[in-house]
């Protein structure tokens, strides 16, 4: 009877053991779901983005050497400092500010996804431009510097002013304009080489070529203002 007992005994506690270690591995096949759901979950939430995709991130931090980008990735990206002063030497972000980027890598060596300001920002002058130029609008720039065979402009990238297309006549000085600010066409573009070439004489062409319209036009209507005004007759 005490043998009946302890075998008894033996069979439940094995029961329970076996029931323990089964409940232990359905919370572990739990977890293990979890993890895949949130990992798939985490992959769709990414699967958009892509190298050389400009996508938006929020400053965490600035150090002496990088900005700390947040742009819902794993891991956090940086971006060199440099690309956020602008031409006055002005640094031109905070913690806080949500930006554009581009990614040019998922992890360096540090483990940190590698981004691009400059060449987010780069990219949404490009579009600028290609929808000018197709638009045939004009673009306002500042002239930086004297190069050879013209002048370069900043309209967010470096394009370029041939000496020809400064104004309607030969400009021998053509320094003066430098720090100038000034509208022009777009002439012509070449994404893929990254040449962008400008005219203001284009400009002035057409304003020229639109005042004398105007002046022919005002010279008519006084002619006919004239010629239908009754002339006295003396008795």
């Amino acid at each position: 009877m005490v043998l009946m007992d302890k075998t008894k005994k033996t069979k439940q506690a094995t029961q329970e053991l076996n029931e323990g270690n089964a409940g232990e591995s359905q919370m572990q096949e739990d977890v293990m779901l979890q993890e895949e759901s949130f990992e798939k979950i985490f992959e769709e939430s990414i699967k958009s983005m892509q190298d050389g995709e400009v996508v938006q991130g929020k400053v965490l931090q600035i150090t002496a050497d990088y900005v700390i980008i947040d742009v819902g990735y794993k891991s956090e990206g940086q971006i060199p400092i440099q690309e956020f002063y602008d031409s006055e030497n002005q640094f031109t972000v905070k913690v806080g500010d949500t930006i554009d980027v581009l990614i040019e890598d998922w992890e360096n060596e540090n483990g940190m996804m590698v981004l691009s300001k400059q060449k987010a920002d780069q990219m949404r002058v490009w579009d600028t431009i290609s929808s000018i130029h197709d638009q045939d609008e004009v673009i306002e720039g500042k002239i930086v510097s004297r190069i050879k065979g013209g002048l370069s402009v900043d309209i967010g990238l470096k394009a370029f002013l041939p000496g020809s297309q400064v104004d309607l006549h030969p400009v021998r000085n053509l320094d003066k304009f430098i720090g100038e600010i000034h509208q022009f066409k777009i002439l012509k573009y070449n994404r893929k080489r990254g040449n962008v070439v400008l005219s203001r004489r284009a400009i002035m062409e057409k304003e020229r070529e639109s005042l004398r319209k105007e002046t022919i036009t005002s010279a008519a209507t006084a002619t006919i203002r004239i010629l239908s005004t009754p002339i006295p007759i003396s008795g």
